[in-house]
């Protein structure tokens, strides 16, 4: 079985609650010990950062993918497995994507709720089936999954479109429904 590659979207910043950044360790950490590599935005600030230490401290592969003018300020983590550097952001998440077996995305702002939403958007048209969870720590995203439903109910998105989101709370929760899905 040839490994596999998680696509982790999240953060550039650590956010007010510390238990996201536990999070984003616990998360790495487990990606790495499953013998799984990590693609994510190659920031070495904030969430993304926080994953990617993880990660390595763990032994994991790393795949980080970043334009080229966010090299400066997302502080481009150079010293990954793999260190892509793009024109545009719009490449950057076609790149990750097309190199991940899944996506998860942990609390993070309006870049990591962009690449959701490109992600879910591409699922939803059949460009690609690839399991999309997000971690809601600590309720985190309450009001995404709220949004959601409510653009289901108005009749702007069929019911499917829930199929296509797994919700977890945790990395330990997120892991094994990976597992499943992946097998």
């Amino acid at each position: 079985m040839s490994q596999k590659s998680i696509c982790v979207y999240c953060g550039s910043r650590n956010g007010a609650n510390s238990a996201y950044s536990q999070a984003a360790r616990s998360f790495g950490s487990l990606l790495a010990r499953e013998g799984w590599r990590l693609v994510y935005g190659a920031g070495d600030v904030g969430l993304m950062g926080e994953v990617a230490r993880a990660a390595q401290t763990a032994g994991g592969e790393t795949f980080g993918v970043i334009p080229v003018h966010l090299v400066n300020r997302e502080v481009g983590k150079t010293d990954l497995t793999h260190f892509v550097i793009t024109e545009t952001m719009h490449e950057r998440k076609k790149v990750m994507i097309m190199n991940a077996d899944a996506v998860v995305v942990l609390p993070g702002g309006p870049g990591s709720l962009d690449e959701l939403f490109e992600a879910l958007t591409w699922r939803q048209l059949g460009l690609h089936e690839k399991p999309i969870l997000v971690m809601n720590v600590d309720g985190y995203w309450d009001a995404l999954q709220s949004l959601l439903d409510h653009v289901i109910g108005q009749g702007f998105a069929d019911s499917t479109l829930a199929d296509f989101v797994t919700w977890v709370d945790d990395a330990e929760t997120a892991m094994t429904a990976l597992r499943e899905k992946l097998t």
